[in-house]
């Protein structure tokens, strides 16, 4: 993963402000920049003009960022199409996850398989054994598919000798919908209780424990701060948190910086490609990039922290978060890796109380 120092942070906002100011052209910065992050540069300089309404001058940066790009990097190249199929317009397209398609086809890409098989396998060997029947919280269930590919392989290795209840939340009743008809159809005699609800108010009706509560890909749509709060009050209701995550760095950064345009140069261009290597229908895959990840990379860089719909933190800042809010009762069981290269990561966590 590649990070600004904060001489080159320095650097770029003034640059940005400059050419914001004058209108010069992307030739003039080539020795200024390192060279490895010039495409990041000319992202961070086109998408920022492309936020502010200076659509007439977007496209030579994001041109200009397609010149220099990596192999597997082609984050200005995937900006330039989306520009291109929505008038030029940095707007969001659809709601997130209002329809819950793009998003399935996102996780069964072959990288996002075989991470969701490392998860299954990291959580199975961390989870303790359990002797009674098993109450298990999805905060973020999607289309509950995870959830029950996790079970299923719990009770199969003994871990778990049968599943009592699960909770799915999600504040997409697609999602509920399609997860509560997976979950029932791998497990008719269990109780399935749901909760439509965004994930940082679900914390609010708790009112007995799990043994297990998960969140897979979906934690970090809240702020580090809403994040602090809600897992303060999850705590006293669970026994165990499972965590997976993409690890990237955009939580705290503020709009128009230059580290939240790094980020989401790496990860999410990276992620796209993803996307755009697995064999399908050009129009499902274009539906998975615009309704989902593209409408993601335009609230983060749009949109101000609180309003914005995505917060990925850093490996190394969730656990600090989890140090810091469940420490000591809880300690950390597992910390793994599911996927990693030099620009993106996918990686658990995995946390049990104490006794």
């Amino acid at each position: 993963m590649l990070f600004l120092s904060k001489q080159e942070t320095e650097l770029w906002t003034r640059l940005g402000r400059e050419i914001l100011q004058t209108g010069t052209k992307p030739e003039e910065y080539q020795s200024l920049i390192r060279k490895n992050l010039l495409s990041a540069f000319y992202y961070y300089i086109g998408t920022t003009l492309a936020c502010l309404g200076h659509h007439e001058r977007t496209g030579e940066w994001l041109h200009a960022g397609t010149l220099c790009e990596e192999d597997g990097l082609y984050s200005s190249t995937y900006l330039l199409g989306f520009l291109q199929r929505h008038q030029g317009m940095m707007k969001k397209p659809a709601v997130a996850f209002e329809d819950p398609r793009p998003f399935i086809h996102f996780s069964q890409v072959p990288v996002m398989e075989t991470a969701r098989q490392q998860v299954i396998q990291q959580f199975s060997h961390s989870i303790p054994e359990f002797d009674h029947p098993v109450r298990f919280m999805d905060i973020g269930c999607g289309d509950g598919a995870l959830t029950c590919r996790l079970l299923a392989h719990l009770m199969e290795s003994k871990k778990v000798p049968e599943i009592s209840e699960v909770l799915l939340i999600d504040p997409s009743p697609a999602m509920i919908s399609m997860a509560t008809e997976k979950v029932r159809k791998a497990f008719p005699d269990l109780i399935i209780s749901t909760d439509n609800t965004r994930i940082q108010d679900c914390s609010l009706s708790f009112a007995r424990q799990y043994d297990i509560a998960m969140s897979s890909l979906a934690y970090h749509h809240m702020p580090v701060e809403d994040k602090r709060i809600h897992l303060s009050r999850l705590k006293p209701w669970i026994n165990h948190f499972l965590l997976f995550e993409l690890d990237a760095n955009n939580d705290t950064p503020e709009m128009y910086s230059p580290e939240l345009a790094v980020s989401v140069y790496q990860s999410y261009g990276r992620i796209m490609d993803f996307v755009f290597a697995h064999d399908a229908p050009v129009e499902v895959v274009t539906d998975c990039i615009d309704s989902f990840l593209m409408t993601e990379v335009v609230s983060i860089l749009s949109e101000p922290r609180g309003i914005r719909t995505d917060y990925h933190m850093l490996r190394t800042e969730w656990l600090d978060l989890f140090s810091e809010v469940l420490e000591p009762e809880f300690s950390l069981r597992s910390d793994s890796t599911c996927y990693g290269d030099e620009y993106v990561g996918l990686f658990t966590l995995h946390y049990g109380r104490e006794g």
